[in-house]
């Protein structure tokens, strides 16, 4: 028994576990080989000392009646009368521990014992890893390609396991080999029957969000705040941004001298164009930018519907190439996005009645000092 309690401290040391731990699951697997060897019916328990390095099993035995049938199997239950010796208050239906050894288990009680410990002790470490990584969902991890295979999923090594990035996750057009290093959101982690799985992505737009607060102080430091995002990974993408300091430029600072910031940030995803717009809470204000670089000559918010008035000629760049600007900003604002065409003149007019209001507005300031 000695050298059964010695093990705790080096099994913990060895597979980086709690001592307290090992410790639990060493007591589970004793009570379930004594289940094995002597019944499932019969209740059994340890008591492991650490201090005194002493391990004791105990088992369970009934008080039965002195005429019962039972009473005849003196190794799992016990007379009343015999009970009584031990303790006299005890009656009939109560349970006296008897402590037993591993002899009284059987000669194969100790390989039982070790198999049991052994698929305790890869569950133990099984749910550390599960808890360690489910932590990082939603994190950018960094590994090693290990594999392709015939389905054009990558296999990537990340620490001491090996998680999957398949082809639905991938930025199209990309490819990898074995040996490159790979970014990526860790999307999922699950255990099943078959182990532990870890899901990767690259084309959620949280790959951008993070890519981005690796790559700008100003939004790891929370002055800039990233408030949505979309993406068509490897295509396009749009960001919104703020910030509470008017002396941050939320845009700028993302950008980068040069576009030096959100270049670097392209690059990681292979390429993938990224528009930087300045967030609104008005959501006509946010979804007129958000068509940027077309110009737009009004926004009307109906219900989950916006109503864009937009010049012949802005029509095109509002659209977006295989339309994939008007597809961008309907994912970045929230809204269904309606283009209403309007012809020369009533864009005159539309730019007309707008300087008229706005010579209103000033007239009546003058007007109120």
């Amino acid at each position: 028994m000695d050298k059964v309690v010695d093990i705790i401290d080096s099994i913990a040391y060895e597979k980086d576990l709690s001592a307290d731990d090992v410790k639990k699951v060493l007591s589970e697997a004793i009570v379930n080989t004594a289940k094995k060897t002597i019944g499932e019916e019969f209740g059994f328990s340890v008591d492991i000392d650490k201090k005194n390095k002493s391990l004791k099993i105990f088992q369970n035995i009934l008080v039965v009646s002195n005429d019962s049938e039972k009473a005849k199997d003196t190794k799992n239950y016990i007379t009343i009368d015999k009970a009584k010796d031990i303790d006299e208050d005890i009656e009939i239906g109560d349970e006296v521990a008897h402590e037993l050894t591993f002899e009284n288990l059987g000669r194969n009680a100790i390989n039982l014992l070790y198999r049991e410990l052994e698929y305790k002790i890869q569950g133990l470490i099984g749910q550390k890893l599960y808890d360690k990584y489910k932590a990082k969902v939603g994190k950018i991890v960094n590994g090693t390609v290990a594999r392709i295979d015939s389905h054009e999923n990558t296999y990537v090594e990340i620490d001491e396991v090996r998680a999957i990035l398949s082809r639905k996750n991938r930025i199209k057009g990309e490819s990898f080999k074995v040996g490159d290093v790979v970014k990526s959101i860790l999307k999922n982690v699950k255990i099943d029957r078959d182990g532990m799985e870890i899901e990767l992505s690259r084309t959620t737009p949280k790959l951008l969000e993070e890519l981005l607060r690796l790559e700008v102080p100003e939004i790891n430091e929370d002055n800039v705040r990233i408030e949505k995002s979309a993406r068509i990974p490897g295509v396009r993408a749009k960001v919104g941004l703020s910030s509470d300091n008017p002396k941050i430029d939320a845009v700028g600072s993302t950008v980068g001298v040069k576009g030096i910031r959100i270049n670097s940030v392209s690059r990681v995803l292979n390429g993938e164009n990224i528009d930087c717009i300045e967030y609104s809470k008005t959501p006509e204000i946010f979804v007129l930018r958000a068509l940027s670089p077309a110009i737009i000559s009004s926004v009307k918010i109906s219900g989950e519907k916006a109503i864009v008035s937009i010049p012949k000629d802005q029509k095109s760049k509002a659209i977006g190439k295989s339309g994939v600007n008007i597809r961008l900003a309907s994912m970045l604002t929230g809204y269904q996005i309606e283009l209403n065409e309007l012809d020369e003149i009533a864009t005159k007019e539309e730019n007309k009645e707008s300087k008229k209001s706005d010579l209103s507005d000033l007239i009546s300031l003058f007007k109120e000092d």
